[in-house]
Order: C-alpha cells, then sequence, then structure tokens
C-alpha cells in the first residue's frame, strides 16, 4: 500500500510538469495613440505659446521681431559695428544673457547667471540659446522670445523655471574665438 501510494506519488509529478515552459501572454499591447495624444499635446501647447508671444511682440513698439527658422523669435537690440564672423561648430562664445517671463519679471539676472564661455555645440545648452548665439557677431544684443519647446521644455530647469514656460531673453556676445 506505501509502495502503491509513493508510486502515484512520482508518477503525478512526473506528468504533471511540462517539458518546455511556456511563453508569458502580453498585459497589454501598446497602440501607439499615447505618443499620437501626446504630439497633439504639445501642437497644442505651442500654438498656444505662438498667440501669446504674438501677442507680447504686437505690443512691442520698440524693438522689430523676427521669426527665425528654428521656432523663436528675436529682436536686434545693438547691431555690430563691424562686420565679423558669426560663430561656428566647436569656436568659443563668450557672452552674457538674463532670463525673464514673458512679462518681463527676471527669472535669472545677467549677473547670477555670470559671462559664460560657450564652444559652440559642444556643450549643454538649451536649443533656443544654442541656436540664437549662431545668429550673432560680436558685440551684438538680442533680445530672444524663447517658446518652451525651445526654453527649458517639459522639465524646466529643475530650479526656477518650471514646466513649459516660454521665456525671454536679452543676450550680449562680447567676443567669439574662432576654432583653430
Amino acid at each position: 500500500m506505501n509502495k502503491g501510494i509513493f508510486l502515484l506519488i512520482i508518477l503525478l509529478t512526473t506528468f504533471a510538469c511540462k517539458t518546455t515552459p511556456e511563453a508569458r501572454k502580453p498585459v497589454s499591447s501598446k497602440t501607439g495613440s499615447f505618443i499620437k495624444e501626446s504630439a497633439e499635446r504639445n501642437k497644442q501647447l505651442y500654438q498656444n505659446e505662438k498667440v501669446l508671444i504674438e501677442s507680447l511682440i504686437a505690443q512691442d513698439t520698440i524693438l522689430n521681431y523676427q521669426a527665425s527658422e528654428n521656432g523663436f523669435w528675436y529682436a536686434v537690440v545693438k547691431a555690430s559695428e563691424e562686420n565679423t564672423p558669426k560663430a561656428t561648430f566647436g569656436d568659443i562664445v563668450n557672452f552674457n544673457y538674463d532670463i525673464s517671463n514673458l512679462n518681463g519679471v527676471t527669472i535669472y539676472s545677467a549677473e547670477a547667471l555670470k559671462t559664460k564661455n560657450y564652444a559652440m555645440d559642444q556643450e549643454e545648452l538649451f536649443s533656443g540659446l544654442r541656436e540664437g548665439l549662431k545668429l550673432m557677431q560680436a558685440g551684438e544684443t538680442y533680445k530672444f522670445i524663447f517658446p518652451s519647446q525651445k526654453a527649458y521644455g517639459y522639465y524646466g530647469d529643475e530650479n526656477k523655471i518650471g514646466s513649459n514656460i516660454p521665456i525671454q531673453s536679452t543676450v550680449t556676445v562680447n567676443s567669439i574665438q574662432k576654432k583653430q
């Protein structure tokens, strides 16, 4: 009797186990709808910011703003007296800038941000400013208006600039040292 029960237990455990593992079924499938919804939200955010920025530009009777090919607006505050070359890849740009919100409230002053030396396209800098510096010559001052996607985007600067905040910046290029 003992041998029969023991033999029955061994037979059940032997035949109860499968020889090949069975793949798990996916819990959910991706349809791509999240990406489509996110793209639509970003388009709507940009359109809302564009209306706000264009309204701000229309109120400014002093500066003549231009839309850049890179999705931001700029105006020349002080033009260069000489026709000097603009910065290209690897050049060292020495510049000062400030950052304010669209209402003109200073977020970071030029003194707080200090004078920067930036190796063009070889260091981290938010995309709007990086592209804006390429438009400028030494001795020039520009005022930029960046939609949030060209500023600090969804994450902000993780300090004073929040998520999806458009900004203004006045930038002065002190010098451009051409790459050797």
